[in-house]
């Protein structure tokens, strides 16, 4: 899970912006932001640098349960 739209939110930067800089379709950002799919290793890496976070404020912890 990401936390792309709550990144996108604060920093008041729309979805196309975002699709149109990776040179994605804004359909395959708009799956990511939903989490409908997870983008690659390298694409969350130049999120993370379009938007100007570390690529851990982009990820949602996963905490186990015991």
């Amino acid at each position: 899970m990401n936390r792309i739209k709550e990144v996108l939110d604060d920093k008041g930067i729309k979805q196309t912006w975002l699709a149109s800089k990776l040179d994605k379709s804004y359909n395959m950002v708009n799956s990511y932001v939903t989490n409908k799919r997870q983008p690659s290793v390298e694409v969350l890496y130049k999120i993370a640098d379009l938007l100007q976070v570390s690529v851990k404020d982009l990820l949602i912890e996963n905490k186990e349960t015991e």
